[in-house]
């Protein structure tokens, strides 16, 4: 996945900005950032503080891990019902 070259603390400010009045088109020109970009933020962060993202990245993170470790878990059960079946 692409790394964007703004933090959390910064999204954040951003919208923050956003809210105290400053428009959208502004703002984006300002940070040089893409209207698509800036309205994908405020729909994924809007209304949050820092450490409720940093607490959804740890999540996200989590749940990454937990969807591979099942992943590997249903290959290997997948795997030794294969072989159960065949008659050596």
């Amino acid at each position: 996945m692409k790394r964007s070259r703004f933090s959390e603390e910064q999204i954040i400010g951003i919208l923050k900005e956003h809210q105290a009045g400053l428009g959208a088109k502004e703002l984006c020109r300002r940070h040089g950032v893409s209207d698509a970009t800036f309205y994908k933020w405020r729909s994924k962060f809007g209304g949050m503080e820092v450490p409720d993202v940093k607490k959804l990245k740890s999540l996200e993170a989590e749940n990454a891990k937990l969807k591979k470790l099942l992943a590997e878990q249903m290959m290997d059960v997948s795997t030794l019902k294969e072989m159960l079946g065949k008659n050596f």
